[in-house]
């Protein structure tokens, strides 16, 4: 079973969105942004299986993006949506990527939230290091402070955004702070030895698919995961690529900076324009 949150305006002609988390993360990464986009269109945030209140995989090695892009299409066609815009946070923007390839007449438009095609070593080893590690937490201000620790870039967050920020990524089971994720999904994350010898996925021709698509990428100015040279080759590849840099964050940008939302506006007038015209 899959969950998602429907956030269903009045009739639009508008493409609709479909929202998709980080890899640990789930739907409510998107409570900052959504009901702001769901002003003028349809938008949906989904929890990929195994995160939030998504049914948790019987079987952990289904733990892929592959799996993941067949059930956001499963979620489409249940949905009676033909077509979507897609706004991919880091996993979420791996799975746009693969849809842009595999299901190009699903996709109108595909919005990177700090990721490429290929990923630095050291955000990759970061993610790694707190992967499935630790699920609980005895006090709200004990998950806060690990938050702070394996999210660098963040320093001028205030406290309540923490709060809050811990609160997106947390349930609550007896009060107390606990992941919202199957820590299994480590089984399926590359090893440190794979990580540190470059064995991990390059996917250059996939982003290849999202040429003449409406395509914006926003990077946190900090971010470990995702290079200013990476951004660069991905302008070579894709020459109507929108891109920006989010100042005072790292992996990944919340969406809701002032520069991330007029990138979005950017993007979705790119994405109308052109569905308009099809």
């Amino acid at each position: 079973m899959l969950f998602a949150r429907d956030y269903e305006v009045a009739p639009s002609k508008l493409a609709p969105l479909l929202c998709l988390p980080g890899l640990t993360r789930n739907s409510r990464d998107f409570e900052t942004i959504a009901p702001w986009l769901a002003q003028t269109r349809r938008v949906i945030t989904a929890d990929f299986r195994g995160r939030g209140l998504s049914q948790y995989a019987g079987d952990p090695t289904t733990y892929r993006p592959d799996m993941e892009l067949a059930d956001m299409i499963s979620l489409l066609n249940f949905l009676k949506i033909e077509r979507a815009a897609i706004i991919g946070t880091s996993r979420g923007g791996i799975v746009g990527m693969l849809m842009a390839a595999f299901s190009p007449d699903r996709l109108a438009g595909l919005f990177l939230n700090d990721v490429g095609p290929v990923f630095d070593i050291a955000g990759l080893l970061r993610i790694r290091s707190y992967l499935g590690v630790r699920s609980r937490f005895e006090t709200w201000d004990a998950a806060i402070k690990s938050l702070k620790a394996i999210n660098s870039g963040f320093e001028t967050l205030a406290e309540r955004e923490w709060q809050a920020f811990a609160e997106r990524l947390f349930k609550r089971v007896d009060g107390l702070p606990q992941a919202d994720y199957d820590p299994a999904l480590a089984l399926t994350f590359p090893s440190v030895e794979d990580i540190a010898a470059g064995r991990v996925a390059n996917l250059w021709e996939i982003f290849a698919s999202t040429e003449g698509l409406p395509v914006s990428v926003v990077r946190g100015q900090h971010s470990d995961l995702l290079s200013p040279g990476t951004v660069e080759a991905m302008k070579q590849k894709n020459a109507g690529l929108d891109a920006s840099v989010i100042p005072d964050r790292g992996h990944a940008p919340f969406l809701d900076e002032a520069p991330a939302k007029e990138a979005i506006m950017r993007w979705l007038r790119r994405v109308d324009a052109r569905e308009k015209g099809r």
